[in-house]
């Protein structure tokens, strides 16, 4: 088997041979070692893995490594979000990054970007909807709901839900098969199989939407909110993919010029500054 077709196990090789065992934690019996790096019963051991599996991942007889174990070596191999991108693919699988935030996931230059539409409500959305980063317009316009900010989880189970959104149902109906999509483009997103899970365990409409097996993207849309402090705001939503990050979405929501409803948003934005 040549390099170029395991390149799996060549980046694992690479990968823990720049580690120092000190680095990983291994404080004792690393004298005398005649390469550089870790050994693979050492990757083996810090990913919670057996020798055997670890050693065949790396040999190129195991193919399907689940997100799990990926992870698991990411971290042992102490790789920086990149890199850990990187291994995901290899494997084929959707990058988890494993950040200790949401906002962790959104490159920087996409996060300036949000503050750029300071009349708009401008987020990023994950694979299975989850906020992962919003600007100040946004973050007021979501304020009924807390610190919930997975979209699906609100629809369904969220109790100011269905007085927020002026056309929950559609909505719910939308997001729904637009799940379904992302669903069938990730297989292997955790993150998305337990929040089918979840939700099909707590909501019965959640269940007979998601059985229907309909899918359709998330693009141009209409949106009525009708907030608690702000009254109904209307706004034309766009979505854009983000090709560096697959999965994620930047949803850009506008309110007509010189309308009440851009007015509304000036208002929540200025009431969330001042509080």
């Amino acid at each position: 088997m040549t390099p170029s077709d395991n390149e799996l196990g060549a980046f694992l090789r690479a990968s823990r041979s720049r580690v120092e065992p000190a680095d990983a934690g291994l404080v004792g019996g690393v004298s005398g070692r005649r390469v550089r790096g870790l050994r693979r019963e050492e990757v083996a051991v810090l990913a919670g893995v057996s020798a055997d599996y670890y050693a065949r991942l790396e040999q190129g007889r195991e193919r399907h490594p689940s997100a799990q174990v990926i992870g698991a070596l990411g971290h042992a191999l102490r790789l920086v979000p990149e890199a850990r991108e990187h291994l995901f693919r290899l494997a084929g699988l959707n990058p988890r990054l494993g950040p200790d935030s949401p906002q962790d996931l959104v490159h920087p230059s996409l996060l300036r970007m949000l503050e750029a539409f300071p009349r708009a409500a401008a987020y990023v959305l994950g694979p299975a909807f989850d906020v992962l980063a919003a600007n100040a317009v946004a973050n007021a316009l979501l304020s009924p709901f807390g610190t919930e900010r997975n979209m699906p989880r609100i629809l369904f189970t969220h109790t100011r839900a269905k007085t927020v959104f002026a056309e929950w149902e559609p909505l719910r109906r939308s997001t729904v098969y637009a799940l379904r999509l992302n669903a069938g483009r990730f297989p292997n997103d955790t993150d998305i199989t337990d929040l089918v899970t979840e939700l099909s365990e707590v909501s019965p409409e959640f269940t007979a939407l998601w059985a229907e097996r309909d899918v359709a993207g998330l693009t141009r849309a209409f949106k009525v909110f009708v907030h608690p402090e702000a009254g109904r705001i209307e706004l034309t939503y766009q979505t854009f993919e983000v090709v560096d990050a697959p999965g994620q979405q930047l949803l850009v929501g506008t309110a007509e010029p010189g309308s009440r409803s851009e007015e509304s948003l000036t208002y929540l934005v200025s009431t969330a500054e001042r509080a």
